[in-house]
């Protein structure tokens, strides 16, 4: 429910923006709207309003939404359009006017992000320091002369707070350079800087972790594996486990770590462990039998025991980002900018081969990030909002027809040729169009099943 919630939500702010953009600077521009539109289909919800007697609509499909505006070549009889409201139909409207309305859209969404990332980085951006765990072997990060313990404080001369920035920069440098300048601060608080080598990134890594691949991976500090919070009529509270023990062996293997402890549960659902237990002074055994549930067609073993968090390493590994007003505008405006710039050269990579077509998502993936992003917390989705709301509006400045960069083409074109494109010229173009978004919309729906099946 917290998926669909995310995702409806998700979809009605950012079309409704996107929309409102379009019909707000139509009104600007004196021109009528005839309907402004939330989805397409049957109308579930409708009503008139304003001096244009505007209708409002709510529809069933809510993947898209549209602005009608009078128009003398979409109207039942082609031209009739009384002469009082000639000079208010869009097609009679100098090009600059009808460049600015079907700019607004795209315009909107990206401000929209700007917006959120002001409002995220004024309350503060959540993260985790740079500090590199173990190195393998081998690895760029290995030979660029990086260890374990090591703080990242800044990558391609750019000061890195938390692996966020880490990442987004090197994604960024790794379309780009060969190698990058990473500049570190070891254990004894001594500054060094280490080129490090991108060129081992593949297309395929940029759908992975590809900062595994760099050799790049977070400082772990080692968790024993002390229980936290037991739920309720669980296998664990069943076999009087309780908050604080600290499971040593189970079936007389010794354990030294949480996520060791958590692996030999889920291997043996419905077989009996016996835990040997310290609980404070005193160590005692207990036998539990970890309950069979299915994850992705698996069947896993679970007892409903979760991991004591240690408050003060979690304080001393994490990060908090926030800047003044000034500066947190000025950074959503970079942000949105550099996200903005790197989806289209991420696209111009798929389309040249360069990069790969899985990163394409659909409805289902978005979904899926929607619930997940909601289910952490709210900064966490009016971040993913912000990021969606950037691709919806880079995708619809995009030269192709039935899209606004198709309609922004056309009007380029105009301004050089003297006079509007011709209407068969606009129906071919229509038809292709039409095919590019099919096949987008088939490649999407491909990798969102993909994912599904693949976990």
């Amino acid at each position: 429910m917290l998926t669909l919630l995310a995702f409806l939500v998700t979809l009605g702010i950012l079309i409704a923006v996107h929309e409102y953009g379009h019909f707000q600077v139509a009104r600007w521009c004196n021109v009528k709207v005839l309907r402004f539109s939330l989805g397409f289909g049957k109308p579930i919800f409708r009503r008139r309003l304003g001096a244009d007697n505007t209708e409002f609509v709510i529809s069933a499909l809510p993947l898209g939404g549209y602005v009608k505006m009078l128009d003398e070549r979409e109207l039942p009889v082609p031209g009739s359009v009384s002469e009082a409201e000639l000079t208010r139909a869009f097609n009679r409207q100098p090009v600059w006017k009808r460049i600015a309305i079907v700019s607004a859209g795209p315009a909107a969404n990206l401000l929209l992000a700007i917006f959120l990332y002001w409002v995220l980085f004024m309350q503060g951006v959540p993260g985790m320091k740079p500090m590199l765990g173990e190195v393998p072997a081998q690895t760029p990060a290995a030979q660029a002369g990086l260890k374990s313990n090591d703080l990242i404080t800044a990558v391609a001369g750019e000061p890195v707070a938390s692996w966020t920035d880490v990442r987004w920069i090197l994604l960024q440098e790794a379309i780009k350079s060969p190698a990058v300048t990473v500049k570190v601060k070891d254990e004894a608080q001594r500054e060094h800087e280490a080129e490090l080598k991108l060129d081992s990134i593949e297309k395929e890594d940029f759908e992975s972790d590809f900062l595994e691949k760099l050799g790049l991976a977070p400082y772990r500090p080692a968790m024993p594996a002390r229980l936290g919070d037991i739920m309720p009529d669980s296998v664990a509270a069943r076999a009087g486990l309780q908050t604080g023990d600290e499971v040593l062996a189970v079936n007389d293997r010794p354990i030294d770590e949480w996520e060791q402890f958590v692996t030999l549960v889920r291997e043996q659902p419905d077989q009996p462990l016996t835990l040997r237990l310290k609980r404070g002074e005193r160590q005692l055994d207990a036998v539990v039998i970890p309950q069979a549930v299915d994850e992705n067609g698996t069947k896993i073993g679970r007892i409903g025991a979760a991991y004591q968090v240690d408050e003060a390493l979690v304080e001393k590994l994490s990060v908090t980002v926030s800047y003044g007003p000034l500066q947190s505008f000025t950074r959503a405006v970079d942000k949105t900018w550099e996200t903005s710039v790197f989806s289209i050269k991420m696209l111009a990579r798929m389309v040249t081969g360069e990069a790969s077509w899985k990163g394409v998502s659909g409805p289902v993936t978005i979904a899926s990030y929607a619930g997940q992003s909601a289910h952490i917390g709210w900064k966490s989705f009016i971040g993913f909002l912000a990021l969606i709301s950037i691709s919806l509006g880079v995708l619809n400045l995009l030269p192709v027809p039935v899209l606004d960069g198709g309609h922004l083409l056309y009007y380029t074109i105009e301004i050089f040729k003297g006079s509007p494109v011709s209407e068969a010229a606009m129906e071919v173009g229509q038809r292709i169009g039409l095919a590019i978004l099919a096949l987008l919309m088939a490649v999407a729906f491909y990798n969102d099943i993909t994912r599904f099946i693949t976990g």
